[in-house]
């Protein structure tokens, strides 16, 4: 089974002063979806992780890590 991706999507929606259902609407998901992608329960679809940082300004990888770089 593959681990879950961490991601930076709560500290940076907590910054941005946002409610996770406002980052929500803002990128056309349930406050349920914000929350099980921060506590890195769902691994959010290529779009959906394209949007979330499109919203905040950064690339993919700034927002999402694998984890799979530290094993080279």
């Amino acid at each position: 089974m593959v681990p879950p991706v961490k991601n930076e999507v709560r500290e940076r929606r907590e910054a941005a002063g946002l409610s996770q259902a406002e980052l929500g609407a803002a990128v056309g998901v349930t406050r349920q979806t914000v929350n099980a992608i921060e506590c890195e329960r769902y691994d959010p679809s290529l779009e959906l992780a394209f949007g979330l940082a499109a919203h905040f300004d950064c690339t993919v990888e700034d927002l999402f890590d694998s984890g799979t770089d530290d094993e080279e």
